[in-house]
């Protein structure tokens, strides 16, 4: 309305009022403070507080010969927030190298590779990590041979996603077991037979290079037991030979096909828990096993029984095997 125009009379004569709008006063979002109360408030729970710290990644060492698939692990696995792949191999012996050195939490090995194999180095490896075989060989009699050295699983490429990858890396460190499925059908056609397959040479010599490769050179954190040099006996004999020990041998202690195959495992340096998994049995099981093995052996340790088996215990003229 313009300044010089005045609001119309009322009936009363006067001007009419129009009272200025009323506007509530805003609530406040936290009360006053109580004079009374001295006490330092506390803080509110919506303030952040001290960050979490970060969980430790999960360390990785991948051995593969072909330099395309090491570069493709990498990427996949340092992708996660989890996981790092700290060092990469393109050799048995390198993977054996750069184990010693990282001290990982899982190695993941490739079988066919130049020099030395990934049956040759696995028995030396899982003595320093757990690993997983990620691999095309998918024959069966190489499935079993990585198996009974030691390995925590066996994947196949083309039988597993990214991600079924990435979580049988993180099991593997947890100690469970991953197969893809070629290498499961070749166990459960092995437990179905209820016979331990036959461990003839397996196929381009997997396995035998150790036993004329020269040993590296030994980093002076390697504990006695990790040289390769020291390890080769047992791989020339449970690989190349086709047992360690002959069917005669077997025979004299009267062991049954299943004490046969828990008696191998048990030379070849294998825990009761990596029998049982070997041989999808209880733990409960093996330590069955192991005690009529022992009573037929006459045995009371590991190591007293290893020596009957392989024929390198003293022989005792009063007493029979």
């Amino acid at each position: 309305m313009p300044d010089d125009v005045s609001p119309a009379p009322n009936r009363y004569g006067a001007a009419a009022h129009r009272p200025a709008p009323q506007h509530p006063s805003p609530i406040p979002l936290t009360p006053a403070p109580d004079p009374r109360n001295t006490a330092i408030p506390s803080p509110s729970p919506f303030f952040p507080g001290p960050a979490a710290p970060a969980a430790e990644r999960l360390r990785v060492v991948v051995a593969d010969d072909n330099p395309v698939v090491r570069a493709g692990l990498g990427v996949l696995l340092s992708g996660r927030a989890d996981i790092q792949v700290v060092a990469e191999a393109a050799d048995g012996r390198e993977a054996y190298e750069k184990t010693l050195e990282h001290r990982p939490d899982v190695v993941l090995l490739d079988v066919r590779m130049p020099g030395v194999d990934g049956i040759s180095a696995l028995p030396h490896l899982v003595g320093i990590a757990p690993v997983l075989m990620l691999t095309y060989s998918r024959e069966s009699e190489i499935v079993h041979e990585a198996l009974r050295l030691g390995a925590g699983g066996y994947l196949v490429h083309g039988e597993f996603t990214a991600n079924q990858l990435v979580q049988a890396v993180r099991d593997t460190k947890d100690g469970r077991a991953n197969f893809t499925v070629t290498a499961a059908d070749a166990l459960l056609a092995h437990m179905r037979h209820g016979t331990p397959p036959q461990r003839g040479p397996l196929p381009e010599g997997l396995g035998s290079a150790l036993a004329t490769a020269p040993a590296p050179p030994r980093p002076h954190t390697a504990e006695p037991s990790e040289s390769l040099s020291q390890l080769q006996p047992v791989v020339g004999q449970s690989s190349v030979s086709g047992g360690l020990v002959s069917a005669a041998n077997r025979q004299q202690y009267g062991l049954s096909s299943r004490e046969v195959e828990v008696m191998d495992l048990i030379a070849s340096g294998m825990s009761n828990q990596q029998i049982a998994a070997t041989c999808f049995i209880s733990e409960k099981t093996v330590k069955n096993h192991i005690n009529r093995i022992f009573t037929k052996l006459h045995s009371t340790t590991r190591s007293e029984a290893i020596a009957h088996w392989l024929g390198t215990a003293p022989r005792n003229p009063g007493r029979q095997p």
